[in-house]
């Protein structure tokens, strides 16, 4: 009998020193690393050959002070939308989860209206809104017209984006905050009912931290596609990013190094976001984590990460 198959049979008898560990191979998955990579050498050497991309354009705009002025204005859209989005979803999402029809029934068509109709839209019939209301006018029995607007100076097209989409978004958040409220175990309420704890408390302390473990992670999605979506507002001049970049090309026929432009900082806005998400998820997930790595020991442990195996000598 050969000495691998007494270790085989008696592992107690193997002796740590004579373990020799070999490297397992994986030939088809450096080949096709391998074709991926020349793939992407062969895109940008030819993106940056190109002489139709004009670099030296994108590079003189990529700072230009209308293009920082709209990235602003996209950032400050992105930022009230999304806390008007989280504080409207939340309260939509506890009033469908209340046994109380009244309360219940209003929260689900409002989920299912703004949820269910195109932002674009949403946006074109808040800016339009003065064509059907035509002022805004509180009046009292007794005393008369305490004040009166007209929609057209209220609704301006910022404010109309900030609107819609705030509408918008509050549908999509309402789910998620529910989904993430109905995660969390009803033994936990119980239990806290049981010590004494009043409902609003028990949801702060108990349901709420728990929560937002499931609320998280398709919140931080949610806001990275609210920048993206922040675009339309272009369409009710709106003078956001692509707008500034719109506004440049259309006296200098520059297209596409103002859209590059346009594309790097939404790329770069996109991936500081990804960033804070990645920690908040951290956060809220450190007592599961245990040792968990870092974003980037995390990124270059995955990308330099080879299996073992062991071969007994």
């Amino acid at each position: 009998m050969s000495t691998e198959s007494i270790a085989l049979e008696h592992p107690s008898s193997i002796d740590p020193n004579k373990v020799k560990v070999v490297p397992l191979r994986h030939p088809w998955r450096w080949a096709a690393a391998l074709l991926v990579a020349i793939a992407i050498i062969m895109m940008v050497r030819s993106a940056i050959s190109n002489p139709e991309f004009q670099w030296p354009v994108v590079a003189n705009y990529i700072f230009n002070p209308m293009i920082m002025r709209g990235l602003a204005q996209t950032i400050v859209i992105t930022i009230l939308v999304m806390i008007l989005a989280v504080i409207g979803g939340t309260v939509a999402a506890l009033m469908m989860l209340s046994p109380s029809k009244l309360l219940s029934v209003p929260a689900a068509v409002f989920v299912w209206l703004f949820r269910g109709t195109p932002a674009l839209v949403q946006l074109m019939l808040w800016y339009n809104l003065s064509l059907v209301v035509k002022e805004f006018s509180l009046w009292l029995p007794g005393y008369g017209t305490v004040f009166s607007i007209t929609t057209n100076d209220i609704m301006t097209p910022f404010v109309s984006a900030v609107v819609a989409l705030s509408l918008h978004e509050a549908g999509y958040m309402a789910e998620i905050v529910r989904g993430g409220l109905k995660s969390v175990s009803q033994g936990q309420s119980e239990a806290a009912a049981c010590l004494g704890m009043k409902p609003s408390l028990s949801l702060r302390r108990i349901v709420l931290p728990q929560a937002m473990r499931m609320i998280i992670p398709p919140t931080g999605n949610e806001t990275i596609n609210l920048l993206k979506t922040t675009s339309l507002v272009s369409i009710i001049a709106v003078s956001d990013l692509l707008y500034s970049a719109q506004a440049i090309y259309a006296r200098t026929f520059e297209t596409i190094p103002l859209l590059i432009v346009v594309t790097f900082w939404y790329l770069v806005v996109v991936s500081v976001m990804s960033i804070g998400q990645y920690h908040l998820e951290r956060h809220f997930s450190r007592d599961e984590r245990g040792h968990e790595p870092g974003l980037l020991s995390a990124v270059f442990g995955k990308l330099f990460r080879f299996r073992r195996k062991e071969v007994m000598a």
